[in-house]
């Protein structure tokens, strides 16, 4: 793939694959990127670990001025025809000079020439500039959604008959209703993807069979299916007092009444004290019915949400 040509507005920009040598500079302009807010930018501690494995299926590409990298994104192929953006940065003293629209056009390209037929990526709601940058690349409104955060609580009860050692019976439950709710028409079918962290995919079958036999699927029932969860992943992350917190990632909650969502979230709470999870995020739609169900729990619940955008690569004017 050639990905040599100038940038749109300036002709000295031009895209090419990330190097390990490029850490130094990309670490010194991500290292502040949301300075203002908690937690700060992940890119300094990933940028390495996503060079060093690249590959069919990864692409870490830079923008580079005059030898020097001045922005960064990377592309990953989550199935065979879904891709996903990430991690796209620039220099504060580059913007404004086409440099994320070439690295959006470079990281599409890669993911079509790959097969995918789609790209999504996320944008937080409070960040403006990403949204406008997504829509103008090409990428059209998805899918909104936001997290609830049980506690971990090792004496939750459900009050529902939560299945807690589910089987292939509860995973083909769990996906019988996920394939009529209302939940999975407002998310698009996405959930959190179970090998890339922090994207989201398509819900298969098979994870759900998947998560039954490893026991995190958790089916709440009364009078039939009234809901189901799953976590998808676990994973260690590091504090601001240089200690490290796990947290755990349900992929998504869907359900049809109040009772029965307060019954999953006590499930999670149970599960992630189980599993031995400081903190929890489960991922639900941003609709005000499914978020009041979370506050009436008494449940938290993320302050903002997030919001899906997707690329549809079958069409030739993207990218």
């Amino acid at each position: 793939m050639d990905l040599s040509r100038g940038g749109a507005d300036d002709p000295d920009v031009s895209v090419r694959r990330a190097r390990a040598d490029d850490e130094e500079r990309v670490v010194a302009f991500t290292r502040d990127t949301w300075d203002e807010r908690s937690g700060g930018d992940y890119l300094p501690d990933v940028f390495a670990d996503w060079v060093a494995t690249d590959g069919d299926d990864q692409r870490t590409l830079v923008a580079d001025l005059d030898g020097d990298p001045v922005g960064v994104i990377q592309g990953r192929l989550l199935t065979d025809r879904e891709a996903w953006a990430q991690g796209m940065r620039v220099d504060p003293a580059h913007r404004g000079r086409g440099v994320a629209a070439e690295l959006t056009r470079a990281v599409l390209s890669w993911a079509r020439e790959r097969g995918a037929s789609t790209c999504r990526n996320m944008v937080f709601a409070w960040n403006v500039a990403g949204l406008g940058l997504s829509r103008a690349a090409g990428f059209d409104p998805c899918a909104e959604f936001r997290w609830v955060q049980p506690d971990p609580d090792p004496t939750a009860d459900p009050a529902l008959d939560v299945t807690a050692d589910a089987d292939a019976r509860d995973a083909a439950d769990a996906w019988s209703f996920w394939a009529g709710s209302d939940a999975r028409t407002h998310l698009r079918g996405l959930a959190m993807d179970a090998e890339e962290s922090w994207a989201v995919s398509a819900l298969r079958r098979e994870q759900l069979r998947a998560a039954a036999d490893d026991g995190r699927l958790f089916v709440a029932r009364d009078g039939g299916t009234r809901g189901f969860t799953y976590r998808a992943y676990d994973y260690d992350r590091g504090t601001e007092d240089g200690g490290t917190e796990t947290w755990g990632i349900y992929g998504v909650a869907a359900w049809d009444d109040p009772a029965a969502a307060r019954a999953l979230f006590r499930a999670v709470a149970r599960d992630a004290a189980e599993a031995g999870v400081d903190r929890t995020r489960v991922l639900i739609p941003e609709r005000v019915r499914w978020v009041s169900d979370a506050a009436a729990a008494r449940t938290p619940v993320s302050e903002e949400p997030d919001f899906v955008l997707a690329a549809d690569l079958s069409d030739p004017d993207v990218a």
